[in-house]
């Protein structure tokens, strides 16, 4: 029963409205940095396609390869996902980085961030 709650909250667990579908939602929920080169960024928002963090960095540019670890708040603790990314675009303070294709591994860890927010959110509405 309660993971067909489950299920059905997580088909909504995007911040996207409707007019503006993508391949991958994009969140912006989640309590969430990330490292690159050893510098932490606040991320804006987050999909399964890539990130959008915050901060000017002179040293990444644009169509750069880099290495970025996504540090998610969960619930019990925190949970780092490294993958791969190329940074797509830099405009004032922020940047884009389009994430590598995702291994399911990679892609059963973003879920599980997903999950976490999404039972968080069932039981404060229960509180």
């Amino acid at each position: 029963m309660l993971s067909t709650i489950l299920d059905s909250l997580r088909i909504s667990a995007s911040n996207d409205d409707q007019h503006n579908l993508r391949t991958h939602p994009r969140r912006e929920v989640d309590s969430c940095v990330a490292m690159i080169d050893g510098k932490i960024f606040p991320v804006k928002n987050w999909s399964n396609g890539g990130a959008l963090l915050s901060g000017l960095e002179h040293t990444i540019g644009e169509n750069d390869e880099k290495e970025i670890t996504l540090k998610f708040k969960l619930s019990d603790r925190v949970m780092d996902i490294t993958h791969t990314g190329k940074v797509l675009r830099k405009v004032h303070d922020k940047f884009a980085m389009k994430f590598a294709p995702l291994t399911q591994e990679l892609e059963k860890n973003f879920q599980t961030v997903i999950d976490d927010y999404v039972t968080q959110e069932f039981v404060n509405s229960q509180a």
